[in-house]
């Protein structure tokens, strides 16, 4: 370079010196050299601006390998030129270093990528507007493939002072813990938006909670239950004691075996609780919905019970028996809460969400639930039917979220019910 700059500099000065010789010359009449000096001027200058034409070229060239991120040209010299060659060289070298280093960015980019792909957090970039950028797997997951922030994530972003927002997507409710880091690049406002879903640990945390209330009520009411129905056994069995008339004696009998009867009948209460604290894991295999429906249909004939059945290739990783008792129990309420209605419609079908997340709903245009009752109704012991135990849709919610799914319920009081499934691809 230090010499091409040298030379640059040759071919000015040579110019200059050749244009005062030229005025001199011509000034004293001599025109034969004044004809030679302003032709020698005249191809200095030429050679002058092919060298720098030339170079140019090849910046330019430079340039749009640039542009159009083309880091694979080798730049050769316009002409036979140790200058060139050196200039050729440097450019390439140039970009060769570049290429290398846009090559070493990009697998970082890549390797930030999938490891944010990994976690289990779901981490979103977006401007200030709430149009998002980038998503992870996660966010993908958890809110589907969405160009734009839920107003609630919005205002909780906006504010930054709402630790725990509360989202609908896909038919599912998520609970979850915010975090936002705003920053600027190139001018431009954004900001790093990272979600940690707690509503399933927070079920599974109130689940265990219930099952650890229920261990031990079950247990100290059995524990005085049963020498109870053991004394009654006992003092039934004896016969009529001599300071005791028949008549005195049939009466505490009587007294007996009712103490005998509504103790077997809270010890099986009891049991039926306990069997909230016995739900095996699931043992999961791939389940043709399209079976599963049919051998539901056998069950439940009935011509406004509609099934639709889906497509045979249609599979869930599920405990089959686990999740036929759920779709049982929520059929058995849809039944009994369509009692009344003259035009009776039960449906259940299931679909595929953005995420491949699979949602599978039964629905009922029967007497609906109340709104104040609403959030109650997967609560152990809660109960709106008089002879209800309140066991068979908390049972519903344990094995669900055994099998990392969820279950959700929308009604409107006069007009039904509608109740998501919800498992994980």
């Amino acid at each position: 370079m230090k010499r091409y700059t040298i030379r640059v500099f040759l071919h000015i000065l040579f110019i200059m010196l050749l244009s005062i010789g030229s005025c001199l010359l011509f000034q004293k009449q001599l025109w034969f050299s004044t004809t030679i000096c302003i032709l020698l001027l005249i191809t200095t200058g030429v050679h002058l601006y092919r060298m720098q034409f030339k170079q140019i070229n090849l910046l330019r060239r430079l340039t749009d390998g640039l542009r159009y991120n083309d880091m694979t040209q080798a730049f050769h010299p316009p002409f036979k030129s140790k200058i060139m060659n050196e200039w050729a060289e440097e450019l390439s070298e140039s970009l060769k270093d570049f290429r290398g280093k846009l090559l070493a960015e990009e697998i970082k980019h890549q390797y930030y990528e999938n490891l944010l792909n990994k976690v289990d957090t779901a981490v979103l970039v977006a401007d200030r507007s709430g149009h998002i950028e980038w998503m992870n797997q996660a966010a993908v997951t958890h809110l589907g493939q969405i160009s734009q922030l839920p107003e609630a994530l919005l205002i909780a972003s906006a504010t930054n002072d709402i630790p725990i927002i509360r989202i609908e997507q896909n038919s599912t409710v998520l609970e979850m813990a915010i975090s936002c880091t705003k920053f600027a690049t190139q001018g431009k406002e954004q900001q790093i938006i990272s979600l940690k879903n707690i509503h399933s640990v927070l079920e599974r945390n109130e689940m265990e909670a219930w099952q650890k209330l229920i261990r031990v009520l079950t247990h100290e009411i059995m524990n005085s239950i049963t020498p109870i129905i053991s004394l009654s056994e006992t003092l039934s069995e004896r016969g009529i004691p001599e300071q005791l008339g028949e008549k005195e004696y049939s009466i505490i009998l009587q007294a007996m075996q009712t103490i005998h009867r509504r103790s077997k009948g809270l010890l099986e209460f009891v049991e039926n609780y306990r069997r909230l604290t016995r739900i095996p894991a699931p043992v999961r295999t791939n389940i043709s919905i399209a079976e599963l429906f049919m051998d539901l249909k056998k069950l439940f004939p009935e011509e406004y019970i509609h099934f639709e059945i889906p497509s045979s290739e249609l599979n869930l990783y599920i405990d089959r028996a686990q999740i036929e008792q759920v779709l049982i129990n929520l059929l058995k309420n849809a039944r009994e809460a369509c009692g009344k209605q003259a035009d009776k419609n039960i449906r259940v079908e299931i679909t595929t969400a953005p995420a491949n997340n699979k949602i599978m709903t039964v629905s009922d245009n029967g007497e609906g639930i109340l709104p104040d009752v609403l959030d109650k109704i997967f609560v152990p012991f809660f109960s709106t039917k008089t002879t209800g135990s309140g066991i068979g849709l908390s049972l519903c919610k344990q094995i669900m979220t055994l099998h990392e799914g969820s279950i959700n319920v929308k009604s409107e009081s006069g007009k039904g019910s509608r109740f998501i499934l919800t498992f994980p691809k």
